[in-house]
C-alpha cells in the first residue's frame, strides 16, 4: 500500500500507463518514451495549426482577425479560450501555432497576456476542495487569489505600457531575429537545431496535409486547425499526468527545501517546479492545500506563483521549434512575448516597493471575506472570469 499524503498534501499521481501492467525499470523507460513522443506530438500539433491556419487564411490573417485588432477583444480571447481549456500552455501553444501561420503580433500579445489571466481559474477551483473548514478555507483561497490578483496587475501595469511603447513587440522581435535569423554562431546553432525537429516532425504534419488535400484549401485548413488543436488539448494533459506522476515527488522535495527562504528563493523554485511537472496548474496543486493546511503563509506562496508564471513559459518555447525560416521566427518571437512579459512582471512587480505587498493584501482581504460567507467565492470567480471578459469587450464597443 502506498503511504498516505501528510494533511494538505495531494497523494501522489497514479501513471497514466499503470494499465500495461508495467513495473519498475521497464516502467520507467516506457513512461519517459512516451513523454518523448508526446513531446513530439505536442510539436507536430502546433506545425499542423500553423500550415492550417496559413492555409485558411490565404495571407489575409490580418483581416479575418480585423475582430481582435482592439487589444480587449485580444484580451478576452485568451482569457475564456484558457478559462475554457484549463490550460494555459494550451492556449500559448495555439497562439505560437497561429503567429506562424500569419497573426498579427499586436493580436497575438494580449492573447498571451490572457492566457495568464485565464490560468488563474485553477488556483481557485482547487482551492475550493477546502471549503469544508472555515479556517483552512480563508488561507488556501487566500493563497490561490494571490495569483489571481498579481496577474491582473501585471496585465494592468504592461499592457497599457505595451500600447504605448511595443517594447514586448519590439524586443521579442530583436532577439529572435539575433537568434533565428542569419549570421552568428547562436543564430546558426538555433536553426541547426530547428532544422532537426523540422526533420523529425515533418512526416507528421505532412500526413495531416497529405489527407485534407482533396479538399478546397480554405476547409483543409480550417481541419487542419481543428485537428491541432485536439491534438494539443489531448497531448498536453497527457504530459502533464505523466510529469506528475514521474516528478511530483522531486518537485516537492524542491518546494520544501526552497519555500520560506525569501522571495528569490521562492520565485526560482516556482519556476523549476514547473518546468519539471510542464503545468502551473500541477505546483498550484501542490501549494495551494499546503497553504491551507497552515504548512506555508500566503507571503511565502506568493513569489512561488509568480515563478510558476515564468516556468510555464517553456511549454510555448517548445512549441516554436516546429517551425523553421521566417515562421519560425515569428513562432519564436510570441513565445518569447510569453517569457518577457511574465519575466518583466515579476520585476517591476517585486522590484517596486510599493506594488510588491498589493497582492496579498488583495488576496488577503478576498479570502477573510469569502471565509465569513462563500458566496463571495463563486462571485469572485464570475466577476473576474466571465464579467471582466464582458467588460473588456463593452470598453471595446464604447471605444467605437
Amino acid at each position: 500500500m502506498p503511504p498516505e499524503a501528510e494533511p494538505g498534501e495531494a497523494s501522489a499521481p497514479r501513471n497514466p500507463l499503470r494499465v500495461l501492467g508495467l513495473s519498475g525499470t521497464a516502467e520507467s523507460w516506457v513512461s519517459w518514451i512516451s513523454v518523448a513522443v508526446a513531446v513530439w506530438i505536442l510539436i507536430t500539433a502546433v506545425s499542423v495549426i500553423g500550415d492550417g491556419f496559413s492555409a485558411a487564411t490565404g495571407g489575409q490573417a490580418e483581416e479575418l482577425f480585423q475582430f481582435a485588432t482592439n487589444p480587449f477583444v485580444a484580451l478576452t480571447i485568451g482569457i475564456l479560450a484558457t478559462v475554457g481549456t484549463q490550460s494555459s500552455s494550451t492556449t500559448t501553444s495555439i497562439v505560437v501555432g497561429l503567429a506562424a501561420g500569419g497573426l498579427p503580433m499586436e493580436i497575438a500579445i494580449p492573447m498571451l497576456m490572457g492566457a495568464n489571466l485565464g490560468t488563474t481559474v485553477t488556483n481557485t477551483l482547487v482551492s475550493m476542495g477546502m471549503a469544508g473548514n472555515k479556517e483552512q478555507f480563508r488561507r488556501a483561497f487566500s493563497a490561490a487569489s494571490v495569483h489571481d490578483f498579481y496577474n491582473i496587475m501585471a496585465v494592468a501595469i504592461l499592457l497599457p505600457v505595451e500600447l504605448l511603447t511595443g517594447f514586448l513587440d519590439t524586443t521579442s522581435e530583436a532577439v529572435s531575429g539575433a537568434v533565428s535569423g542569419d549570421g552568428g554562431i547562436v543564430a546558426a546553432a538555433f536553426t541547426a537545431f530547428g532544422d532537426a525537429v523540422k526533420a523529425v516532425t515533418s512526416p507528421g504534419a505532412d500526413f495531416f496535409e497529405w489527407a485534407v488535400s482533396p479538399l478546397p484549401e480554405v476547409w483543409g485548413g480550417i481541419v487542419l486547425i481543428a485537428v491541432g488543436v485536439a491534438l494539443i488539448l489531448l497531448v498536453i494533459g497527457f504530459i502533464g499526468n505523466m510529469m506528475k506522476s514521474l516528478m511530483v515527488g522531486r518537485a516537492k522535495k524542491i518546494l520544501h527545501g526552497a519555500i520560506g527562504r525569501g522571495p528569490l528563493s521562492g520565485i526560482g523554485s516556482g519556476t523549476v517546479i514547473t518546468m519539471i511537472v510542464q503545468s502551473s496548474s500541477t505546483t498550484t496543486s501542490l501549494v495551494v492545500p499546503l497553504a491551507g493546511s497552515g504548512a506555508f503563509t500566503i507571503r511565502q506562496i506568493y513569489p512561488f506563483t509568480v515563478g510558476a508564471n515564468i516556468g510555464t513559459t517553456l511549454t510555448a518555447l517548445i512549441a516554436s521549434f516546429a517551425f523553421t525560416g521566417i515562421e519560425g521566427q515569428l513562432a519564436l518571437q510570441a513565445a518569447l512575448v510569453h517569457l518577457f512579459f511574465n519575466v518583466t512582471a515579476a520585476i517591476v512587480i517585486f522590484g517596486l516597493p510599493f506594488l510588491r505587498p498589493l497582492p496579498v493584501k488583495g488576496a488577503t482581504w478576498l479570502g477573510d471575506l469569502c471565509a465569513q460567507r462563500r458566496i463571495w467565492a463563486v462571485v469572485w470567480v464570475v466577476s473576474v472570469f466571465v464579467v471582466l471578459p464582458l467588460v473588456f469587450i463593452a470598453l471595446t464597443t464604447a471605444l467605437g
